[in-house]
């Protein structure tokens, strides 16, 4: 059984990932994977096999939060449905193929992985990077290309796929709002044939019992998706009372710093 110390930090941790995913649009895995690495090494979790539980479950637990995104900006009509549909075909066989690979990866590298994409993510959001436009949408080729390379780094590091999909689609002339309520509804199908991918795929190489189905730990899970549903809704209406650009450069240190402990983790 579950004692009340676990119980109490990933409902801890969904709370706080909610909290930012509402208030910046953004958090999930960059949040999660870390924290879940250290809270899983503390419950004897063997080292070879910590960031790949980390990863599944952060992606499980990312499921909850893309509904209510996804649902969210539809109903304000900020999804570009033809452009989720043609993305769709890349994004399933991206996010399958990238959760077979992680199986046979190492912690270590999946971590050293995950670090350098974090630190992309921090300096692009601490800088405000923004990419130039392009002069017309891709095809139907360029959008599955452009979603099964969106789809594999999402897997690859448990993410919902906005950090890639919303300069991807603003460098395609897509108004920004937009690009944000269609990278939500992206982030539906990420993490849920992610998540596939990863029981899947860990079913054979990991089983920790206690309700651990390939690389997903299911209380972990439920803990983070419940509380991240709850608290998500107040960082929603703070994000138009605080300056949210001083917020991302101090949310994008905090992705770095918990990268890195991560990364020292694991060594």
């Amino acid at each position: 059984m579950l004692e009340p110390e676990w119980i109490l930090s990933f409902l801890l941790l969904g709370s706080f990932v909610g909290f930012m995913a509402g208030l910046l649009g953004l958090g999930g895995g960059g949040i999660m994977v870390p924290v879940l690495t250290a809270l899983f090494l503390s419950q004897g979790v063997p080292v070879e096999s910590v960031v790949h539980l980390a990863l599944g479950s952060s992606m499980a637990s990312i499921i909850v939060m893309s509904i209510s995104s996804l649902w969210a900006h539809h109903l304000k009509g900020g999804v570009v449905w033809s452009i989720v549909k043609g993305m769709l075909p890349g994004i399933i066989v991206g996010t399958f193929i990238a959760t077979f690979i992680v199986s046979h990866i190492s912690s270590f590298y999946l971590a050293v992985f995950f670090s350098l994409f974090m630190v992309y993510v921090s300096i692009q959001m601490f800088l405000n990077i923004k990419p130039k436009l392009n002069k017309k949408l891709a095809g139907n080729t360029g959008l599955v290309i452009a979603g099964s390379g969106i789809g594999a780094i999402s897997a690859l590091v448990s993410i919902g796929g906005g950090s890639l999909t919303v300069p991807y689609l603003t460098w395609q002339n897509i108004d920004i709002k937009k690009a944000i309520g269609t990278s939500a509804a992206i982030g539906l199908p990420i993490s849920i044939v992610g998540t596939f991918g990863y029981v899947i795929n860990g079913w054979e190489s990991y089983s920790m019992g206690n309700y651990t189905y390939g690389f997903i730990y299911l209380p972990a899970v439920l803990l983070i998706s419940i509380a991240g549903f709850f608290t998500a809704p107040y960082g929603a209406k703070l994000a138009h009372r605080l300056n949210v650009s001083i917020l991302k450069k101090i949310f994008s240190v905090l992705l770095i710093i918990l990268s890195f402990t991560m990364l020292i983790s694991v060594l």
